[in-house]
């Protein structure tokens, strides 16, 4: 996962690279301005999302809400309705009578006691009808108010009835009529009936069971009102789990109640439950509670697809907008960063007339004072810096030529000095000056050594030579009282030093020395020792001058890498003190040429003790001429 992520993001860095500077910033505008209208959008439309959401929810709460007022307050209704029906004292005398009736009682009963009692019951136009069921056999019945218990022991809520105890039943019936009666009309719709048990007085013996019916619109009155949101639709569950509702409702248009209550999980809580559910790809929002007192399931139903579209709506109008914004952007972009990059251009045009190598452009005059103004003045300057530079070359190669026409000068001039020398070694040796002919030999191999500089490093052996040859000259002024010795480590004879880094060391101490002779025969020993001690080279060049003070010896080592100006000054104190050139200016160079060519951690330092030697001591880096590497390294 790791692997193929890291490959994707190479993918889009390559890609971005081979874009030109113009679409990059292009984009980073665009990107940087994108993401917040992006999360602001977002956040916009989830709040109004989530406040047309809210908004439906609190709608359908509250219908829920006022249908449950409605059947609390029709609860209220047939049950007190109930009760005047239970306590009417002529009624219960007549249903409780325990012989059989002349005719004139029995229309005295009718036209007195059963009108006043449909008259006083009925005076609500919601109640429907209200029926006393006795199996009292001496009871005549009286259409439509007593009838005999017969006719109802058929019904599947009789049995119901009977376990309540005297308590009331509820009960939607699709049809209220009575087996037996063929000419009875029934209604169209549903009732919502009342039903409840009453007996004798001494409240142990059945006596019948009391009817009061309601219209299912008229008990459910929203439910069944035509006069509501098109997008919601109440819908009454009975326990048989069947639904009644409007059926002509906008919410049932590709769904039925039926569908959609199959689909729901009924609740057993009293208060409001709110569900969300699909059924076959369509939103639906359910409000739903449960009402214990008449055992019925109350759902306010409520299709989202309004609400969805209205969202969507709001969803392609925030990305209309953002298509619009974007496309601004890259167009106002494109006209800042077309007048801004248009210098770059040019400025990049100049360059590759430059690198084709036509370096006499003329650049546009600078107007803008920002970082391409900037850059352009810069460029201008480097153009100018370079064609200076290409004069001065050109300058340099006509001295070059002219220099080595000098040198070759100079080499005819070393040729004849060399043929002469020659000439006068052999002249020695045929007079039998050995002597003479040995400097000749010495001072010639100098000579050569130092004209003929090709390049700076040579071997150590070389610089030793060298040495030799001058020791040998000076021991002709100094009558043989110099005396060199050397201990060289065989790996030492192929370092690499500089050229003529040794002679002026060991010039400097015959000048000393000798200026300053103490032993008792008046001869100099100098002795050279190198050896490799890890990765360095190690030169000590000893005398066995006089030595020196040590508050001297401490300054000569400071000088040697002071500062100019601070050097300047310690050299006239010496000046003043020994009234001769002793300020170590030859040792100084030496330091300098070191360090310059192998860093400030090589170079050489003086010890010294008076009155018996002083050594130069010379660290380099060991490294064999030609390349070669120690095994050790």
């Amino acid at each position: 996962m790791a692997f193929a992520v890291n490959r994707w993001l190479m993918g889009i860095r390559t890609f971005t690279l081979k874009l030109s500077l113009q679409v990059k910033l292009i984009l980073s505008f665009v990107f940087i301005i994108f993401i917040p209208v992006i999360l602001f959008s977002w956040y916009t439309l989830n709040e109004e999302s989530a406040k047309a959401m809210k908004e439906l929810s609190e709608n359908n709460k509250n219908v829920l809400k006022v249908e449950k007022i409605n059947i609390e307050n029709n609860v209220e209704l047939m049950g007190w309705t109930g009760q005047l029906a239970l306590s009417n004292r002529e009624m219960n005398n007549y249903l409780q009578i325990e012989q059989m009736q002349d005719a004139a009682r029995v229309l005295h009963i009718k036209s007195d006691v059963v009108n006043s009692f449909q008259y006083f019951l009925f005076n609500n136009p919601r109640i429907a009808n209200v029926r006393l069921f006795t199996d009292n056999s001496f009871v005549n019945e009286i259409w439509p108010v007593i009838l005999q218990e017969a006719r109802i022991q058929d019904k599947p809520w009789h049995h119901a009835v009977m376990a309540q105890n005297g308590l009331p039943w509820w009960e939607i019936q699709e049809d209220v009529g009575l087996t037996g009666v063929p000419s009875e009309q029934t209604a169209d719709e549903p009732f919502m009936t009342y039903l409840q048990e009453f007996r004798y007085p001494d409240n142990r013996v059945h006596n019948g069971i009391l009817e009061i019916s309601m219209k299912l619109s008229d008990f459910f009155s929203q439910t069944f009102s035509s006069v509501q949101d098109t997008n919601s639709q109440l819908i009454v569950v009975a326990r048989s789990g069947q639904a009644y509702s409007l059926k002509d409702s906008p919410v049932f248009k590709k769904h039925s109640a039926e569908e959609l209550m199959n689909s729901l999980e009924l609740t057993s809580n009293t208060d409001y439950e709110k569900v969300q559910f699909k059924v076959n790809g369509e939103s639906y929002l359910a409000f739903q509670s449960y009402i214990p007192s008449i055992d019925i399931h109350l759902v306010n139903m409520a299709s989202l697809a309004e609400t969805n579209k209205s969202i969507n709506h709001s969803r392609v109008r925030y990305i209309v907008l953002i298509s619009l914004l974007v496309v601004f952007l890259i167009l106002l972009s494109y006209l800042m960063q077309s007048k801004i990059l248009s210098r770059l251009r040019a400025l990049r045009e100049s360059m590759q007339q430059v690198r084709s190598g036509n370096f006499n452009i003329e650049l546009p005059p600078i107007a803008v004072t920002d970082e391409v103004g900037e850059l352009s003045f810069h460029y201008q300057q480097l153009i100018l810096k370079i064609n200076e530079l290409i004069q001065e070359q050109a300058t340099r190669q006509a001295a070059g030529k002219e220099a080595e026409l000098r040198a070759l000068k100079n080499q005819i001039d070393s040729h004849f000095l060399y043929n002469t020398l020659e000439n006068v070694k052999m002249l020695a040796e045929i007079e039998g000056q050995y002597h003479i002919s040995d400097i000749m030999t010495s001072l010639g191999g100098m000579m050569r050594y130092s004209i003929d500089w090709k390049r700076d490093h040579v071997m150590l052996s070389d610089e030793i030579q060298q040495v030799q040859h001058f020791v040998s000259i000076m021991n002709t002024r100094f009558d043989g009282r110099l005396d060199l010795r050397m201990s060289i480590a065989p790996e030492c004879f192929k370092q690499e030093s500089l050229k003529m880094s040794l002679q002026p060391i060991v010039e400097n101490a015959i000048k000393h020395g000798m200026s300053r002779m103490h032993s008792s025969d008046g001869n100099l020993a100098i002795r050279i020792d190198a050896e490799r001690l890890d990765h360095t080279c190690v030169i000590k060049i000893t005398d066995s001058g006089c030595g020196i003070a040590d508050e001297k010896l401490e300054l000569l080592n400071q000088m040697l890498r002071m500062e100019e100006s601070a050097y300047q000054e310690a050299r006239q104190l010496f000046a003043r003190k020994d009234h001769q050139d002793s300020n170590g200016i030859g040792l100084r160079n030496v330091d300098q040429r070191v360090v310059m060519s192998y860093g400030a951690e090589y170079g050489i330092r003086i010890e010294s003790q008076e009155g018996s030697y002083t050594c130069i001591i010379m660290t380099l880096p060991y490294r064999v001429m030609g390349g070669e590497v120690d095994s050790n390294d």
